[in-house]
Formats: structure tokens, sequence, C-alpha cells
């Protein structure tokens, strides 16, 4: 028996995935991949997003554009108006005003999941552990419980996020943006901390660190760079947060994951041939603050036109279309600096500009 044959195979489906899947005309044979079990509620032991899960203004924009709004069972207490920044390189601290979506990140891609028309034939649980491309298509072969199976695609869409299986096995030539291991735990914390926290330390990384309360617990990440000392300097932030008062009660999980930072377009690549790469597969991912969630769902909604409009031949529409993306990055890069080097960020934070006064803060 040959491969089954599809116009389109995604392989990712978080929120580019879904959204692209949700978006494309319906006269085209899709599958939806994803190696998480995306059709049923989060089980313990089951592969979980390394994600902090909070929406950025951006991200919120994007869901109005595709005319969604978020449900109440994806959101997490508590939804706080405001981030701590403690900037341990120069011994200061400050308090923004943010306006940030605080969610459970697996609700939240099990919604979108949920969106996806019946008509697109969907597999969960299932990875991508090879692929072949062609000039007329590609032949992809993915696994389920042990099990092989082969399928055939005009198009492959790597949605598959920043270790895309897809752009490392069609592009293995292919430059990659800067690599960081990001790793998150969530402890027990039932203090009240009305604030998101993001932390500057460069004994830890020289990106940032973070701590987001959620639902009586407090994610504690940081993007480590990925080399043999990435969990001892993972303790140091602990080890800083507990001497700033934070009691961080038992560990219930421990995450990671690969993270992207790109510095120039050419860190972007929306694929070649007959391979399309979205959100942080394809690069897309904001070097200054790690958000990610609206570049994905804008490059889904990008792709989704260009195939619509040039079903034959949508990769240089869709190149076109990620310019503003690519702009919008490369101004990011140039904000980087000011935001994660202590002589640069120093003078900002000590002029108080734009930061909010909170009753009882040091």
């Amino acid at each position: 028996m040959g491969a089954r044959e599809y116009d389109l195979v995604i392989v990712g489906a978080g929120p580019a995935g879904a959204t692209l899947a949700r978006l494309v005309g319906p006269g085209l044979r899709v599958l939806l991949v994803d190696r998480r079990s995306l059709d049923r509620p989060c089980q313990p032991g089951d592969p979980e997003k390394c994600c902090g899960g909070l929406l950025a203004p951006d991200a919120q924009e994007m869901l109005a554009r595709l005319r969604l709004g978020v449900p109440h069972a994806c959101l997490a207490d508590p939804q706080l108006f405001s981030v701590r920044v403690l900037d341990l390189d120069n011994g200061l601290e400050r308090h923004y005003q943010r306006f940030y979506l605080n969610v459970d990140r697996e609700r939240f891609d099990r919604w979108l999941y949920g969106l996806v028309p019946e008509a697109v034939e969907r597999r969960p649980g299932t990875r991508l552990v090879g692929l072949t491309p062609g000039q007329r298509g590609c032949r992809l072969s993915l696994e389920r419980d042990g099990r092989r199976e082969e399928v055939a695609a005009r198009w492959v869409v790597g949605a598959d996020g920043a270790h895309s299986a897809v752009r490392g096995l069609a592009f293995p030539a292919a430059p990659w943006p800067r690599r960081y291991t990001a790793l998150q735990h969530t402890f027990e914390f039932q203090e009240d901390h009305p604030h998101y926290l993001s932390v500057f330390d460069r004994r830890v990384t020289d990106y940032y660190s973070w701590a987001i309360p959620k639902q009586g617990t407090l994610l504690v990440g940081s993007a480590l760079a990925p080399d043999g000392g990435a969990r001892a300097r993972f303790d140091l932030l602990l080890a800083a947060l507990r001497q700033r008062g934070f009691r961080l009660g038992r560990r219930l999980k421990r995450r990671g994951c690969w993270l992207l930072r790109p510095f120039h377009p050419g860190h972007i690549l929306p694929g070649g041939g007959r391979v399309l790469l979205l959100g942080e597969a394809a690069g897309l991912i904001s070097p200054s603050s790690a958000e990610g969630i609206s570049f994905a769902l804008r490059s889904a909604l990008c792709l989704a036109r260009s195939l619509a409009e040039a079903p034959d031949e949508p990769l240089r529409r869709y190149a076109r279309a990620l310019l503003p993306m690519r702009v919008a990055l490369v101004a990011k890069a140039c904000k980087a600096p000011f935001i994660h080097h202590p002589a640069l960020r120093g003078p900002i934070l000590r002029s108080g500009l734009a930061s909010v006064k909170v009753e009882g803060a040091e």
C-alpha cells in the first residue's frame, strides 16, 4: 500500500500550527501532527510546553484580529498589572505597569487545537522522525506508540518550535539563531506577590530570568547559555530569589526546552522548496523579551493567505508577507542591549522613567 497523500502536512499544533489548520481553505486535504496528546486534558507525565504562559499585548491584538476571545477556563490566577524588575547587576529595583493575560499554557493550546475544523485530520501523540523533500512534494515518516507510518504531502509546514525537526531535516545547512536553554521549575508558593518578576543577573545569564505566580505556584525560569554550567547557574538564580525573601515551597515540576534569539534578518527562514516554516521554527520570536505567540499567530495568518492566493507557489508570497515581522525583529534586536546590558540598563532604571511607585516597596 502506498503512502497516504495530503495537500498540506502541518507538524506542530501549538498556536502557529493550530491557527494555520483553522484558517486554510476547506479545499485542501490537511494533516495536523503534534507530539503532545492535545485531544485530551494534560495528565501527569505528559510532555508540556516550557512557557511562562503570559499573553503580551501583541498576542492579544492578534487574537482580536482573528476574532477570538480567550475562554475563562484558560485563564490562571492571579491576573496582575505590573512587572517587578530586579537588576542584581546594578542593585536596582523598579516596577512597571504591564498588561499581560496570565494563562494556563496547556489549556490555551488545547483551546486553539479544539477550534481546528473536523475536516482537518489530526494525529496527536505523534512525532516526525523522517522527512525527504522532493521537487513535487515531500515524504514524511511519523511515529506513534512505536509504530511508523509513511505519508506524502505537496507542502510540509514546520510549526514545531525552537527545536524544529522540520527545519533541521529540511535545511541542515541553514544557520540557526542564537540558542539558549530555557529551564523552568514550578514551586509551591502561597505568598501574596502581586507582580510578575524579571531578573537580570550576569552571573546567571546574559538574557533574563523570570518568576510568574500561577494558581498557587510560582514558575521560575531562565534563558541560559547551553553549556554544562546551565544547571549551576539556575541554582544561583534560586539562591538569589531566596535571599530576596522568596519562600519557595516543594518543587512540583521541571521543564526545559530550546529558546531561539534572532539578531538579524538572516536568522529568519520562511522555508524553501516544498517546506514552509512558522513561528519560532522560522526564527520568529522577540530577541528582547522572548515573546513568540504573537509571531506564531501572525505568521500563520500570513501563510494561510499566501496558500489561498497562490496555492501552487505560496513561498514567495509568504516570504514577502513576513517582511514587516523581519523589520519588527530588527527593531527589537536594537532595543535588546538597553534591556540586557547592565551598563545601558542601569541609567534607565535609575531615572525611574515610566516606572510605578508601589506602596510599601523598597
